[in-house]
């Protein structure tokens, strides 16, 4: 059986497990009455994250494109030993009265600290990303259940997506999944209404079917962005793409590959060095980063995220085998 194939199977087998996961969490202490009337706002990360699986890592890049006035950049956080993941959409919440704002990844227990579950038995068990999608569900019911105003999405957008970004247990290679979280409300009495966020519903990105292309990947909030993806600009070899094709004898070859659809066959180095180029002319007046995700080395930053670098020095109980967001590259 393909290695692709046996971890879409192992993956849609733990939501068995998962789903006492979700029993134990629905029996959890609710919220005081005070607290449950305060009504909570979301801040919205609004942009996009471009990733690159090439021959020795992968490299991704988020984009900051403000939806609203008070939007924010996509939120870096590290999920487990073996996976980074990127958040858009509802990212941090307030209490209107509250000082400071809440980010939703503070309560997501890591993964090793599910009760019962040591993090050989998860990775053997290839639950891993399965429990990732748990512990962010119940983060964030945690916060829309407190939303009791109608909510602005378009049909089928989701609140919150989450890029799961990393290397699969047991030898499989680099993977990437979507998550999406998204939200249903009923009215219950005048303008009053009750908040329910489902179970996320999740796309393998990486790897392809076999024999497909490999190619860029993008993921946008909100997904009717305007503007073509990079991969759209490479493509049909944009202006853009073009200049920077000539600028650099290294930057041709990677457009070669990719035009191909073999980016997987393009050195780590090249592919950080062409997306950090070529993210530039994408960014405008947003903030933006790049970094690289290999197994031996772990993350490292080419162009640090200002927000995820102050949040992780303000985390003092960051679990030593957690991947850092602070590591610089090595010269």
């Amino acid at each position: 059986m393909h290695g692709a194939d046996s971890r879409r199977i192992a993956f849609s087998l733990a939501r068995a497990l998962s789903l006492l996961v979700l029993a134990a969490c629905a029996a959890a202490p609710r919220l005081p009455a005070q607290e449950r009337d305060d009504e909570i706002v979301a801040n919205l990360a609004a942009g996009r994250v471009i990733v690159h699986v090439a021959r020795d890592g992968i490299v991704f890049a988020t984009v900051e494109q403000a939806a609203e006035a008070d939007s924010l950049a996509p939120r870096v956080v590290a999920l487990d030993a073996r996976h980074i993941g990127v958040l858009l959409g509802a990212v941090e919440w307030q209490i209107p009265a509250g000082a400071k704002p809440l980010r939703l990844e503070k309560g997501v227990p890591r993964l090793g600290g599910v009760e019962g579950l040591s993090p050989s038995q998860l990775a053997d068990e290839n639950t891993d990303l399965e429990m990732i999608g748990v512990a962010y569900l119940e983060a964030l019911r945690k916060f829309a259940g407190r939303l009791h105003h109608r909510i602005e999405l378009q049909p089928d957008e989701p609140l919150l997506q989450l890029v799961v970004i990393g290397y699969a247990p047991g030898g499989y290679g680099p993977e990437v999944w979507l998550y999406e979280y998204r939200a249903a409300q009923e009215a219950l009495r005048g303008g009053y209404y009750q908040t329910r966020v489902l179970r996320p519903r999740t796309t393998q990105l990486y790897p392809p079917e076999k024999h497909a292309p490999r190619t860029l990947l993008e993921v946008r909030y909100p997904r009717d962005a305007a503007g073509a993806t990079l991969q759209e600009k490479i493509e049909h070899n944009d202006l853009m793409i073009a200049r920077l094709a000539r600028s650099e004898p290294k930057f041709a070859r990677v457009v070669e590959k990719i035009q191909a659809g073999k980016a997987s066959a393009v050195a780590l180095a090249d592919a950080a060095e062409f997306l950090r180029a070529a993210v530039v002319p994408l960014v405008g007046k947003g903030r933006f980063a790049v970094g690289s995700w290999s197994e031996n080395r772990g993350l490292d930053w080419l162009v640090p995220p200002a927000e995820s670098l102050e949040k992780a020095r303000e985390d003092q109980n960051r679990p030593p085998e957690a991947p850092t967001l602070l590591r610089k590259p090595k010269p």
